[in-house]
């Protein structure tokens, strides 16, 4: 029994005992090639199981992200129906994110809507309708003499269009929704940013391409033109300066806009404007791609009429490149 024991322990340690290093190899071909196939396949399993753990705890996770990367580029492209953690590259989070925007936008142009309507002041509602023939021209020299400020407010909105169009195209187009821009454009010569609010809660990025041909044509020719924007600068200072130049006009404005519905709508109308051009002159910047050289200008954006119109003027011309970048919401 002892001896079957010991022979026993024995052949088990011989089994768990290394190979002497003395040992012979096999010199049949056929078992070399195995030996060798052996080893290669234990080493590309080796280097796999890295990998493969790597992929199980990736694949645990919840991202919905599949990252390509581009043979000719080499940069990361979303695939159709990808999406990241913000949405882009993905219809439905991204629409999702768009029609919040676009709901707020509403809700907005909706109360303003409301309010100028059935809220605003309207004590001299047949003062108002003077005040629209005399700024017009309607009405000839009857000695009464117009509030400087409000005369500057006329003629600024009725530049403020001017400034947009350059802003919106081809830049905010939309090429989501096929809305044209141009009824927004024209409409809003009259209405200003009540006309302009409902495009912008239309609007679904990126814009169409620009091709080479329209940028010689009407209306673009004229928006890009530097003499355009010279010229809408000029007047926007010089009505600027005229309104700071009023004595007693600012005292009596303020009664104004307290009493006609003309005078706190038109008011209003240039806060509204003012408000919403340093997002439409970041996202020209964006679609310009001359954002690195032009980012100075966007705190200057804020100052109104005069801050959008010098981005214009100082901006660099469309080239035949097409525009066709993502807007600014959905590339941060």
């Amino acid at each position: 029994m002892l001896a079957s024991l010991n022979h026993i322990s024995c052949n088990f340690s011989c089994f768990l005992s290394p190979p002497h290093r003395g040992a012979q190899k096999p010199n049949t071909p056929l078992a070399s090639k195995f030996l060798i196939r052996a080893n290669d396949l234990i080493k590309l399993n080796n280097h796999r199981r890295p990998i493969l753990q790597y992929y199980d705890r990736k694949k645990k996770r919840k991202s919905g992200l599949q990252t390509c990367l581009s043979s000719i580029s080499e940069e990361p492209v979303l695939g159709k129906g990808d999406s990241d953690e913000n949405g882009v590259g993905n219809d439905g989070g991204g629409d999702s994110g768009d029609w919040i925007t676009s709901i707020l936008l509403f809700l907005l142009w909706a109360a303003l809507m409301y309010y100028i309507f059935n809220l605003a002041p309207n004590q001299t509602p047949s003062r108002d309708l003077y005040f629209v023939k005399k700024l017009s021209n309607l009405v000839g020299d009857d000695g009464f003499k117009m509030n400087q400020v409000l005369v500057s407010l006329w003629y600024v909105m009725g530049l403020w269009p001017i400034v947009y169009s350059m802003l919106l195209l081809p830049s905010g187009r939309s090429s989501k929704s096929n809305i044209p821009i141009w009824p927004f454009l024209t409409l809003s010569f009259v209405g200003g940013a009540y006309v302009l609010i409902p495009y912008f809660i239309l609007w679904r990025p990126p814009p169409p391409p620009v091709e080479e041909s329209e940028l010689s044509r009407w209306p673009l020719n004229f928006l890009e033109s530097k003499i355009t924007a010279g010229a809408l600068g000029a007047a926007g200072l010089g009505l600027m300066l005229y309104a700071c130049s009023a004595n007693g006009d600012w005292k009596e404005f303020y009664q104004y806009f307290r009493e006609s519905k003309l005078v706190h709508a038109t008011s209003l109308d240039f806060c509204l404007l003012s408000a919403f051009a340093p997002f439409w002159v970041y996202n020209d910047m964006t679609a310009r791609k001359c954002y690195d050289k032009t980012a100075w200008l966007l705190p200057l954006s804020i100052i109104p009429f005069l801050g959008p119109v010098l981005y214009i003027l100082l901006r660099p011309s469309l080239t035949t490149m097409a525009v066709s970048l993502e807007s600014t919401l959905k590339s941060d």
